[in-house]
């Protein structure tokens, strides 16, 4: 397991680093083995705390943020997000993979992310597997990303999809033609 903990207009000092490690890895020993990595970020916007945490477990990203005026109450928050995410994904898990109660997330493919500059317009370049999913699956990993859109394979038809948050709480999703 391994958390790095990053400043960005916020002096981090090893009491917060200490917390913030602490629970991470109190929450991360429930579903996870040792071959996971965290990325905390902490920063200040607008006299307030921000804090950024993304969990990498083989290809299963989880990622929650919070502001607040207290940056410990602002870990404990995320943490009860992350909490909240994983729970949820773990169910979900369990019922595709007929209730395996002992089910930790250790068998999830490899998830890869590139960071490129192309042009000078391309700021950023992610590279990821298609996984073959339900359109209720790519949601949830949209919901559980907090991500607007997701682009998925879809089981149902074998082509490249998109599912989306339109505005209220509804979804919409592309479908290419071709």
């Amino acid at each position: 397991m391994k958390i790095t903990i990053t400043g960005r207009n916020f002096k981090t000092y090893p009491k917060l680093n200490d917390h913030i490690e602490k629970k991470l890895e109190n929450l991360l020993g429930k579903y996870f083995t040792d071959d996971i990595t965290g990325n905390v970020v902490l920063s200040r916007e607008r006299e307030k705390d921000k804090i950024e945490v993304t969990i990498n477990a083989k290809g299963a990203l989880f990622r929650a943020e919070e502001v607040t005026d207290d940056i410990y109450e602002g870990v404990d928050l995320v943490v009860d997000k992350l909490a909240n995410q994983m729970t949820k994904f773990k169910g979900k898990l369990q019922k595709k993979y007929q209730d395996n109660k002992a089910l930790k997330f250790e068998f999830l493919p490899d998830e890869e992310e590139d960071e490129d500059e192309v042009e000078e317009t391309v700021v950023r370049t992610k590279s990821f597997d298609l996984r073959p999913m339900d359109v209720d699956e790519a949601i949830l990993e949209m919901e559980m990303l907090q991500h607007d859109f997701f682009v998925f394979m879809n089981m149902d038809t074998g082509k490249v999809n998109v599912v989306y948050r339109r505005k209220g709480q509804n979804y919409g999703l592309l479908e290419p033609r071709y």
